[in-house]
């Protein structure tokens, strides 16, 4: 059975009922501020009267303590109601004793007094405090049922119209499905026509292509034939003229050897006259040396009346002439030519050189050897470096460059041999 306030509240709507919810709990808190104002100015002199002197000041303690009651059992009388719960009985307990105990004190005065008037007077605020707590929860726990009845219906309303939209939606979907069916079929019938009429002209346009294609291919091969006949006929062409090339050049190399040989071999007789010409210079000045000593000597033990002592001069003590050393190599030998075209007509030399070597190892080879032309000091000299430039850049660059030269060589051979 329903009822009677929540039988009130279903011909309310949700926001009707709401509004009453603020108005009832505006009333309350109200109802409550004053009752508790009212206590606190009531009890207090009451309190005050049976403290003991000079404990006065605790008076208005006890009424806000009870006050303090009041409001928890309001605030959550009215949590637990909207919630839609029961505290049990102990809070019903607490809501009476506070009700009980705010009634005793304030009619405690005029209790003692015997003032029934005032009794009365006292009395009214203490008890329609008690009333409107039991009537407010009693409101509280009916608007809350009323909001979840009204909570239950919408969400039934609202899952009937969910309902009822999946279920057009479906009956769409299926209107949709059955259209595109038949429109699918439709197209199907006419792509499988099309394919059929696609492939008989692709097996056509095949059968042209083939015999096209078999046709370029047989003029393709008459070409490639011939192609390949005048390849061979040129790679035996020019394997003949550059075999004849390396054979003018090799002759070449051996002619500027030779050259290259025979004034190695003049330099080398040119240095051994020198050294001999510096031999016989240093004993004519070590046989001068040994004279003017003991023309010294000899001048050393005439008597002090001779005359002053004479100092014979010879022209070639007079003028001692310095250590002339030719150079092995020829100087300005690459004037004129930038620093890599030097070096690149050194290298020619170099490579000429150790072609026409009959040594199994080129460094045993005097020209390679220390003091030789084409040994890493000379080689230095020759490009207007020092010698240890020649020996740590120079003549490791031109082995690296050889080694290349070796390489080419050899893939030039296999070449002209598949030629």
């Amino acid at each position: 059975m329903t009822p009677p306030l929540a039988a009130g509240f279903a011909m309310m709507s949700e926001a009707e009922i709401r509004s009453a919810e603020r108005t009832l709990k505006a009333g309350t808190w109200a109802i409550t501020a004053g009752a508790l104002l009212f206590s606190v100015l009531t009890v207090t002199p009451l309190v005050r009267a049976v403290s003991p002197a000079g404990w006065e000041w605790t008076a208005p303690i006890l009424p806000l303590v009870v006050d303090a009651a009041v409001i928890i059992v309001v605030r959550l009388d009215s949590v637990i109601s909207r919630l839609g719960g029961s505290g049990g009985a102990w809070p019903a307990l607490l809501r009476w004793m506070t009700g009980v105990m705010t009634l005793a004190l304030n009619v405690g005065n005029s209790a003692l007094h015997r003032d029934w008037v005032g009794m009365a007077i006292h009395s009214v605020a203490p008890l329609l405090l008690i009333v409107t707590a039991e009537a407010g929860l009693a409101y509280r726990r009916a608007i809350s049922t009323a909001l979840a009845r009204i909570a239950r219906e919408q969400a039934a309303v609202a899952e009937q119209e969910r309902a009822d939209r999946d279920a057009e939606e479906q009956r769409q979907r299926d209107e949709r499905e059955r259209v595109r069916a038949a429109e699918e079929q439709r197209e199907r019938e006419a792509r499988d026509l099309a394919a059929a009429q696609q492939r008989e002209a692709a097996d056509r346009e095949a059968a042209r292509l083939r015999d096209e294609r078999e046709h370029t291919l047989a003029l393709e091969k008459e070409r490639t034939a011939r192609e390949d006949a005048a390849r061979k006929a040129a790679a035996e062409q020019e394997a003949r003229e550059l075999a004849a090339r390396m054979e003018q050049e090799k002759a070449a190399r051996e002619h500027a050897w030779a050259v290259e040989r025979q004034r190695a071999e003049w330099e080398a007789a040119e240095r051994l006259r020198q050294e001999q010409r510096e031999d016989q210079l240093r004993r004519e000045e070590a046989a001068r040396a040994e004279r003017e000593r003991q023309v010294s000597m000899s001048a050393v033990v005439v008597p002090a009346a001779r005359p002053a002592r004479q100092v014979v001069t010879t022209p070639a003590a007079a003028h001692k002439p310095g250590r002339v050393v030719e150079s092995v190599v020829m100087t300005n030998e690459f004037t004129g030519m930038t620093r890599d075209d030097a070096e690149a007509a050194l290298f020619k030399l170099y490579r000429d050189a150790r072609d026409a070597s009959t040594y199994a190892d080129w460094e045993d080879d005097p020209l390679a050897a220390p003091g030789g032309l084409f040994c890493g000091s000379n080689l230095g000299r020759r490009l207007g470096r020092s010698d240890a430039s020649g020996r740590a850049k120079v003549k490791p660059k031109f082995e690296k460059q050889y080694g290349d030269y070796l390489r080419a060589k050899t893939v030039e051979r296999e070449l002209v041999g598949v030629g």
